[in-house]
């Protein structure tokens, strides 16, 4: 057994470890990560970065599907599912690799194994070669998260699935039914309906995307089902009775009634806990509620030199989300600079389906019940130059704004490219802009952004092009 002593020593190399790890190695600190299985994580590894290379690949073949929009023509047009798992696994191996070269190049100590703790600044860690034994006055857990399992919802691997099964499919099924439709559950159902599935989403709240602002929502709903995807809101999933190839799955519908489908795979889309097993917090002053590690605004938890960042600690479950944490607990452990605690209305959260809905801040309703009195901006697609270039017409943006101060406390899309636009209005929410700094902004023309422009007008009766 090796003895090594450490400044930082953080465990799980997932977004918010990595980026951890390295800021606290740039700011002159002896630091050490312990991973057990892909340096990136699961967001890595099997969830932001491969899905969006899937989504992609589906994005291309839905506009071959009508090309004559374009003025063009396509022939023969098909896939290889192989081929598009093949190139989404691709990327994310690159990708990883990079990520063991950024920890490399910034002189981080990488343990391939399985951290626990084991005692005031102590660290255990399991490897192949034997166990390992790491001190530090200060350990970031970041161990990040797995899909939740709900009974009678149980993965076999073959005809329920999770997004692991799902991102790698042997063939494409021709039906599915996605249980859950939050941002994985809505983005899966996106991929394989562009793909040629049939394809239901099952919702046990009363609206799909339920995070979001509920005319987005409601937006979202209809273009989803303009697709061809099959929404059940307000249901429950009562049973599944597995066949050779495929799942009969009995539906709880609102007012008592019951339905029965039948589909090839089932994808279980239900949230997720938080991997506090296996990491010694037993004998530990740290605090787990409902899976997640209990911290404070700096992400301290209760037991000296322990930290914790990232899915572990709770909602929202965002890589950047983990990554800002990760920055801003090293930034306040090592005394640099002038770190603030985490807001939660300026995280952006992006689902990347078709079409594509992004959002930061304040909803309306959720406006209106902190007190404030909103005036609200409305924008559609459809009276925006680019977006009819693109072919791209239907989506809209919404904004919320304090009436009294004009604070921007919210901004809600859905569209093509939103995920991407939304970061304009979320550098608006960190430098605490208002309507008058917006509307005194230049957008270029012709982009999708002038939009967000408009619908800062619009909240203030000054919209010129709707």
């Amino acid at each position: 057994m090796a003895n090594h002593s450490f400044d930082l020593v953080v465990v799980g190399g997932g977004p918010g470890g990595y980026v951890a790890a390295i800021r606290a190695a740039q700011l002159g600190m002896k630091t050490a990560l312990v991973e057990r299985e892909h340096l990136g994580g699961i967001c890595l590894n099997w969830g932001c970065i491969p899905t969006k290379a899937l989504l992609r690949s589906a994005e291309v073949y839905d506009h071959m599907g009508h090309p004559e929009a374009y003025g063009l023509s396509v022939q023969g047009r098909g896939f290889d599912a192989a081929a598009v798992v093949k190139r989404s696994r691709n990327v994310a191996s690159q990708l990883s690799g990079g990520v063991k070269h950024l920890l490399k190049k910034n002189k981080v100590t990488v343990f391939d194994g399985s951290g626990s703790l084991a005692g005031k600044n102590t660290l255990k860690v399991s490897t192949k070669g034997g166990e390992e034994t790491l001190s530090a006055p200060h350990i970031i857990l970041a161990s990040g998260s797995r899909a939740r399992v709900l009974p009678g919802l149980e993965p076999d691997g073959k005809l329920v699935w999770t997004y692991k099964e799902a991102m790698v499919p042997a063939a494409m099924p021709k039906s599915l039914l996605v249980v859950g439709s939050g941002a994985i559950g809505i983005e899966f159902a996106s991929f394989y309906r562009s793909m040629g599935a049939d394809v239901t989403v099952v919702e046990v709240l009363d609206r799909v995307l339920p995070v979001e602002d509920a005319e987005i929502s409601a937006f979202a709903h209809k273009q989803f089902e303009k697709r061809g995807i099959k929404i059940r809101t307000g249901t429950k999933v009562a049973k599944l009775d597995k066949k050779g190839n495929s799942v009969v799955v009995t539906l709880e519908l609102p007012g008592g009634k019951s339905e029965q489908v039948e589909v090839e795979r089932v994808i279980s889309a239900v949230g997720i806990v938080g991997n506090t097993e296996h990491i010694g917090l037993e004998g530990t002053k740290i605090k787990v509620e409902r899976s997640h590690i209990v911290v404070d605004e700096w992400c301290r938890t209760d037991e000296p030199g322990v930290y914790a960042i990232g899915d572990v600690v709770g909602a929202p479950w965002l890589a950047h989300k983990a990554s800002h944490e990760g920055v801003m607990c090293v930034e306040k452990i090592a005394g640099h600079g002038h770190p603030h605690p985490l807001d939660l209305t300026k995280i952006p959260g992006c689902t990347y389906c078709t079409p594509q809905v992004a959002s930061v801040g304040y909803t309306e309703e959720a406006a209106k019940k902190a007190g404030y009195e909103v005036k609200v901006g409305r924008f559609p697609f459809i009276g925006n130059g680019k977006a009819i270039a693109l072919g791209e017409p239907e989506g809209m943006i919404k904004t919320v704004f304090d009436a009294k101060t004009g604070e921007l406390l919210g901004a809600h899309m859905v569209g093509a490219e939103v995920t991407e636009l939304i970061q304009g209005f979320v550098i608006a929410r960190q430098m605490e802009a208002t309507e008058e700094d917006l509307m005194a902004t230049i957008f270029p023309h012709p982009t999708l952004s002038e939009m967000m422009h408009e619908a800062t007008l619009a909240a203030f009766g000054r919209a010129i092009h709707f």
